[in-house]
């Protein structure tokens, strides 16, 4: 056997991924797959920000950019800031990253010693926790539920923090449930990290991609928070591998520094397409497309109740489904297995989210049109009937 650093035995893979193998070999075999299961939107990168990388990769932009990031995407972000949210965020402390989980490898670089703790929400997107553990740190997991509409809260915040506490990380909206934080609460809770002299990262990755209510930046309530967003979500480039930080001022030339070891820059040509996505023209075609996200959330929503999953809270945003499947199956991944093998239709299991009731609970994704979620629909609902 290889030698394998210690901290690989903590990092568990991703369970959908082996459904999505399953998946593509029973394509290749001739089966119909309605892929439910990966977080990417099924739209392909509006055609502004392709003829923006076209015509950089003709014009020959190639080369390294900043380290930090190409001056006026900084620029156009903090732009956006004032524009979207009328927040003052200057370009300086703005760094563009590969992708959103470079933005948290910087974020979790900047703050964590060995044996520090940063309290996560249970459920939560998995590499959080596992950046976390590459930094020698330990993920405490704050178990969270209807009552909260699965965000921390400053009370549960205060239970799970302890002496060896250094951070908190929140998503709004969330990563499997869609929810939002309260207002209210991420005040409090900035409040008490403070007063603790820690951190508040916050991932806004699906901002933009919200429904009926527009949430505020966590930068609206202070400057000394870390914000991490992406190009990915709601602006549609996911391959195109490009994100940004907001860091706090004191924390800029360290930030910068280990941009500059970890990954030097990020992708050129996604920068300068990246800057096409805040045009007029570019963000009304993406505000067409979130209706669109809108009108499926609620067909699939009204649709898996009405069969018998348990969806007790409607999702502010993002374009997940949380749904207790406990009136089917006590075993999240051999129902996902299941109803892939049976019924052609790929979802991810609950315990890709962490422990809390994970084997109750599975991810329905809605990146896939109308026509697909209802013969989805029609297949989950034979399938369950059987």
């Amino acid at each position: 056997m290889p030698r394998l650093a210690d901290r690989l035995n903590d990092i568990q893979p991703f369970h959908v991924m082996a459904l999505l193998g399953r998946a593509r070999e029973l394509e290749a075999q001739g089966r119909s797959i309605i892929h439910m299961e990966i977080g990417e939107p099924d739209f392909v990168t509006v055609q502004p920000i392709i003829n923006a990388g076209m015509d950089a990769l003709q014009a020959g932009q190639t080369h390294y950019t900043p380290s930090m990031g190409l001056p006026a995407l900084r620029d156009a972000i903090s732009q956006y800031y004032q524009n979207y949210y009328g927040v003052d965020v200057p370009a300086r402390r703005i760094v563009i990253t590969p992708g959103a989980s470079g933005a948290l490898q910087l974020a979790f670089n900047v703050l964590i010693n060995p044996g520090d703790e940063v309290v996560l929400a249970d459920p939560g997107y998995p590499c959080n926790r596992h950046f976390v553990r590459l930094n020698e740190g330990k993920s405490i997991a704050a178990r969270v539920g209807v009552e909260s509409r699965y965000q921390l809260t400053n009370s549960i915040l205060q239970s799970a923090w302890t002496n060896k506490s250094v951070a908190a990380m929140l998503a709004s909206p969330s990563n499997p449930t869609g929810t939002i934080v309260d207002d209210d609460e991420l005040k409090l809770m900035h409040e008490f990290v403070s007063a603790k002299q820690g951190a508040l990262v916050v991932d806004e990755i699906y901002h933009g991609l919200t429904y009926g209510k527009k949430p505020k930046t966590a930068l609206s309530i202070a400057d000394d928070v870390f914000v991490i967003n992406s190009f990915s979500k709601y602006f549609g480039m996911t391959g195109w591998r490009l994100g940004w930080l907001v860091v706090p001022d004191a924390y800029v030339s360290a930030v910068d520094r280990l941009a500059q070891n970890l990954f030097l820059a990020a992708p050129t040509v996604a920068q300068y397409a990246a800057l096409a996505a805040f045009e007029p023209k570019t963000r009304q075609m993406l505000d067409e497309r979130c209706k669109a996200f809108s009108e499926r959330r609620d067909y699939l929503l009204t649709a898996l109740r009405d069969i018998g999953f348990d969806i007790p809270v409607t999702p502010d945003g993002a374009f997940y489904l949380y749904a207790n499947c406990e009136k089917f199956s006590s075993d999240s991944f051999q129902f996902a297995n299941d109803l892939l093998e049976k019924a052609g239709v790929a979802i991810t299991p609950g315990i890709d989210f962490g422990d809390n009731q994970a084997n109750k609970h599975v991810r329905f994704a809605y990146t896939t049109d109308i026509e697909n979620l209802r013969e989805a629909i029609k297949r989950i609902r034979e399938f369950v009937s059987h």
